[in-house]
C-alpha cells in the first residue's frame, strides 16, 4: 500500500498589538492544523505583533536562540509534533536601531533547524495613495537564502516582499528546492493586484508547491491585509484558500505528482541562464 502524500497548513490572522493575545489565537490556529492532519505549518509575516508603528518591533528583538517568541515556537512544534515555519519575528540586528525579520523553521522535536531573514524590504508608496511603506527605517535586510530539508522535502523560505523577485527563488532551484513557505502581509491594495499571480507565477516557474501563509483583515493600527493564503501545487492550481479573516487550509503535498510533472514538463533542465544573488555590501 501506498503513503498517503503528507499535508501542508497555511495560518491566516489579522494580528494586533497584543501579543498575548496573539499567540492566543495562533496557537489554537496551529492546533486546529495539527488536527487536520498536518505536518507542516506556516504562519504568517508578523503573526506575534503588529503594533502602530515599526519601531515597536525594537522593544521586541530576541537575541537567536532565546526569548518568548523562540520559546513558544519551539514547544508548539514539539508538543503537537509538527514542522512550523515561524512567519516572521524581530530578531537582534548587527546595529541596536535595526531588528532582522526572520522565519524561522523548527522541525517535530522543537528544534531550531533553519532561519531565514527577509531579504527585500518593503520601501514604497502605493500608486494612487497616501500610503507609504519604509521597512528600512527598522529592518536590517538579510544576505542569504534559506533551503532546508523536511519530511515534505526541501523547503525555501521567503518572506512577503521577496515574492517579486524571482532571482531568489531560482537562486533555490540551484539548492533543489521543492516546495516553499512565503510568510507575508501585503497590503489590500497591493495584494488585490498581484498577491495571487505573484503566488502562482513562483509555483509554475520552479514547478514547486508553495503554501503561501497571509496577514487578512482590518488591524488596529489601521491598516488592511489582503489575506487570501494560499496553497498552490507546480501546475500552478490553487489547491486551498482562505479569503479573509481568521483560517486555517490543510492540504495533501504530493511529491509523486510534483515528480511526474517535472518528468513531463522539464522547464527547470532548459535554463540557458543562471541566476547569482548579488553580493552583500
Amino acid at each position: 500500500m501506498m503513503n498517503k502524500p503528507m499535508r501542508a497548513a497555511a495560518i491566516q490572522m489579522a494580528t494586533g498589538p497584543s501579543v498575548d493575545s496573539n499567540l492566543i489565537e495562533v496557537e489554537r490556529l496551529i492546533r486546529d492544523a495539527a488536527e487536520a492532519g498536518a505536518t507542516l505549518v506556516v504562519l504568517p509575516e508578523n503573526f506575534a505583533f503588529l503594533g502602530q508603528q515599526d519601531q515597536d518591533l525594537l522593544n521586541l528583538a530576541e537575541p537567536p536562540g532565546d526569548g518568548p517568541l523562540q520559546q513558544f515556537l519551539s514547544t508548539t512544534a514539539a508538543r503537537l509534533g509538527i514542522w512550523l515555519v515561524g512567519g516572521t519575528i524581530p530578531m537582534q540586528a548587527s546595529v541596536p536601531d535595526r531588528v532582522r525579520s526572520a522565519a524561522l523553521v523548527f522541525n517535530a522535536k522543537g528544534e531550531q533547524v533553519a532561519r531565514y531573514d527577509k531579504m527585500h524590504l518593503f520601501d514604497v508608496s502605493l500608486p494612487g495613495t497616501e500610503e507609504r511603506y519604509q521597512e528600512s527605517a527598522t529592518m536590517e535586510p538579510g544576505d542569504s537564502l534559506t533551503v532546508v530539508d523536511t519530511p515534505l522535502g526541501r523547503l525555501g523560505v521567503a518572506v512577503c516582499y521577496d515574492l517579486r523577485f524571482p532571482e531568489l527563488f531560482r537562486q533555490m532551484q540551484d539548492e533543489g528546492v521543492e516546495l516553499l513557505a512565503i510568510p507575508s502581509a501585503f497590503t489590500a491594495l497591493t495584494g488585490k493586484a498581484h498577491w495571487e499571480v505573484l503566488v502562482r507565477a513562483r509555483a509554475i516557474e520552479n514547478l514547486a508547491y508553495v503554501i503561501a501563509a497571509a496577514q487578512g483583515g482590518y488591524h488596529l493600527n489601521g491598516r488592511e491585509t489582503h489575506g487570501h493564503s494560499m496553497i498552490v501545487d507546480p501546475w500552478g492550481a490553487i489547491l486551498a484558500q482562505v479569503p479573509r479573516g481568521t483560517g486555517c487550509i490543510c492540504y495533501p503535498i504530493d511529491q509523486g505528482f510534483q515528480t511526474s510533472v517535472r518528468r513531463s514538463f522539464p522547464t527547470l533542465t532548459h535554463r540557458r541562464l543562471k541566476c547569482r544573488l548579488a553580493a552583500s555590501t
